[in-house]
């Protein structure tokens, strides 16, 4: 999981003047239970950190595909990839109750929320693979490389999230601050 910033799991409703608008990604109330949650900034520290940890043991993955060479620090990183997925899991969950109620499947994060769990599958195969030695060392890569590819699919779900949800802000503000929206509706 890349960390939860932003959701689009939008409901499409019909505007004053008959148009179909879809609804914000945060209710005012939400937005500001984000802005206020402690949990913002631990998810918004956690995501670029499980990035770097994901590039850094992407790296020592394929070099030891490519060369048969450091394979002790490609079990190493990929051991701390997945513990920081972990974390970020935890405290994302934490974050969506903060925000939402509830810890996982919040509406707009229903969708990255499923497929962060094949993501955690993935890397939880990979530790019970290395802990019972059922593949060997070039499976247990290839184990990884399938973690991290579903890993980069549901990091873009969270980065175009984070894109919508920064597009609507003002308009969400607008209605938060005066408790209407700005002139010609919500974009």
């Amino acid at each position: 999981m890349f960390g939860r910033e932003a959701g689009s799991g939008r409901r499409v409703v019909r505007g004053d003047q008959g148009r179909t608008t879809s609804a914000p990604l945060y209710s005012p109330e939400e937005r500001l239970r984000r802005d206020l949650s402690p949990w913002t900034l631990v998810q918004g520290i956690l995501a670029p950190l499980q990035f770097v940890v994901f590039l850094v043991s992407l790296a020592l993955v394929l070099r030891f595909l490519a060369t048969g060479e450091g394979y002790q620090a490609a079990v190493i990183s990929i051991v701390v990839k997945t513990l920081v997925l972990y974390t970020i899991m935890v405290t994302g969950a934490i974050w969506e109750k903060a925000v939402f109620g509830v810890y996982l499947f919040a509406r707009p994060f229903f969708w990255e929320d499923v497929f962060s769990m094949a993501v955690l599958a993935l890397h939880t195969a990979y530790l019970l693979a290395l802990a019972t030695g059922s593949l060997d060392p070039t499976g247990l890569m290839l184990l990884a490389l399938a973690a991290y590819a579903a890993y980069v699919i549901n990091a873009a779900q969270f980065v175009l999230k984070l894109r919508a949800a920064r597009r609507e802000a003002p308009a969400v503000a607008g209605v938060a601050l005066t408790g209407m929206p700005p002139a010609g509706g919500l974009r």
